[in-house]
């Protein structure tokens, strides 16, 4: 949703990320090791798709009755499909800022929506260009914290240098970008088919080049607002016949219905996309050599729990879709694999598929092994969590910090008094049922609290109120918790 705060002078930040002259030794360093590991072999081509808002649970292969996604079907039976990815802090900015630096939110300081991520960051880009790739992104960036339609140069594009993107927007049909210069463009269109018709003809010409390419993709949709897809995939669904979840609470069906139209509706726009998409790999000769990653942000309440939008602890907000595809290096085989894998997991998973060493500043695990048929390298439980409640989901909606734990059969929360949620969803995968504080489930709890705490001594996370990491990163916030940006 766009601001109608007035506009401010930005304040500068004070990071606390790796310094510099730390992050350019790394990249020298993978430059140096990673020219010597791939000298070879032919290196993957790397195409990532993310859509914003987008729930695990809203694909046909994933079993939802209503939306139509025969592409997303098809991809999904060539993939390896992670049934249990999760995104580490389900809201837009923090999950971007771990994919590109392989770090949790309280190290990369990126807790909130619209504040900058350091420029000097060990990235994805900077570190696929030190071995070699050519890197683009077009869409959606949502990590420069400097306003959402303000123009980002070059110093701070994190090693990206084809470039057609803006901050942020949902004004899907009058959607503004930049490229190399503060011009303002406009995308033609639904902004998602255009922006993927850009992202084919890159793929194109990159194609006919001796040299790999690393392209992010970012949607805007499936985000609200949810009646803007184009009127013939809103005509593809009819509020009063869609099958609702079990756990949309009585008296919202008629509004939940409406809006599953809509959010269906550029479901299926996006899943026209990824067709075009698909179509080009294969006849640019570009698809049995690189790998596809498709996941999202986040995922959306859509009225489930009685409740909307992200930042909640429970499935639908948290649980993402996280498909790959690679035929030369995976195979073309479906293969489910139930790993929690979590947001600061896709970077270095996606280095080690690319054969590319892993910087130190990395803290995600890399799961290439795994997809590869190896060990998980995992424990099968992965920590998610709220910073700083903010915006929708602010105080007085309900908001508040909580720490949580994703295993592959249960979540559990602790929010600042103590145990909050515990669900098994294997017996309750609508989440009806909490189970915290029941004394036939006390041992469970017990042992699900202990993992919890292990592992956020193991993170360096104290679970303090959010106001301390706010004034630590120097964040300046209105009385809903949300940062002041300009447009």
């Amino acid at each position: 949703m766009q601001s109608t705060l007035p506009s401010r002078p930005v304040r500068p930040r004070r990071f606390r990320c790796a310094l510099p002259a730390i992050s350019l030794l790394c990249l020298a360093l993978v430059g140096l090791s990673a020219s010597a590991a791939q000298s070879d072999q032919t290196k993957p081509n790397l195409l990532i798709v993310l859509a914003d808002q987008w729930r695990a649970q809203a694909f046909g292969f994933a079993g939802d009755p209503n939306v139509r996604t025969p592409n997303f079907d098809r991809l999904a039976l060539e993939s390896v499909r992670l049934t249990n990815a999760i995104s580490g802090l389900p809201v837009c900015s923090p999950t971007r800022a771990s994919l590109m630096t392989g770090q949790r939110p309280l190290t990369h300081g990126i807790f909130l929506n619209d504040v900058q991520l350091n420029p000097n960051a060990v990235t994805l880009a900077k570190v696929l260009k030190s071995a070699g790739y050519q890197t683009g992104m077009i869409g959606k960036w949502h990590i420069d914290g400097r306003g959402r339609s303000n123009f980002i140069p070059r110093e701070r594009r994190q090693g990206f240098d084809y470039w057609k993107v803006l901050e942020c927007t949902h004004n899907y049909t009058n959607s503004l970008y930049y490229a190399d210069d503060p011009a303002k463009r406009v995308w033609p269109g639904y902004d998602a088919i255009a922006q993927t018709r850009d992202a084919c003809d890159y793929i194109r010409s990159q194609s006919r080049s001796n040299q790999p390419f690393a392209l992010v993709l970012a949607w805007g949709p499936p985000h609200d607002p949810y009646f803007t897809a184009p009127a013939k995939y809103r005509a593809l669904y009819n509020p009063a016949t869609l099958q609702l979840r079990p756990n949309v609470p009585a008296g919202l069906e008629t509004e939940v219905r409406k809006i599953l139209a809509g959010y269906y509706a550029h479901c299926t726009a996006l899943d026209d996309c990824m067709g075009e998409i698909l179509d080009t790999l294969r006849d640019s000769g570009a698809g049995r050599n690189t790998i596809l990653l498709f996941s999202a942000d986040h995922g959306d309440m859509l009225g489930s729990q009685g409740q909307f939008k992200k930042q909640r602890p429970y499935d639908e907000a948290i649980r993402i879709p996280m498909l790959i595809r690679w035929p030369d290096g995976l195979g073309t085989k479906s293969r489910p694999l139930g790993a929690p894998m979590n947001s600061e997991d896709i970077l270095p998973t996606l280095l080690g598929l690319c054969r590319v060493p892993i910087p130190p500043s990395v803290e995600g695990l890399d799961y290439s092994g795994y997809l590869r048929g190896g060990p998980n390298p995992g424990d099968n439980a992965t920590v998610f969590r709220c910073v700083a409640p903010f915006g929708e989901w602010e105080r007085r909606a309900g908001g508040k910090e909580y720490r949580a734990v994703r295993t592959t059969r249960y979540t559990y929360a602790r929010d600042l008094n103590g145990p909050w949620l515990l669900f098994d969803n294997q017996s309750d995968p609508y989440q009806t049922n909490n189970l915290a504080g029941s004394a036939g489930h006390a041992k469970l709890q017990s042992e699900l609290d202990a993992l919890l705490q292990k592992k956020l001594r193991e993170q360096v996370d104290e679970f303090l109120p959010s106001r301390s990491y706010i004034s630590k990163w120097g964040y300046s916030v209105n009385t809903n918790g949300t940062v002041q940006y300009t447009n």
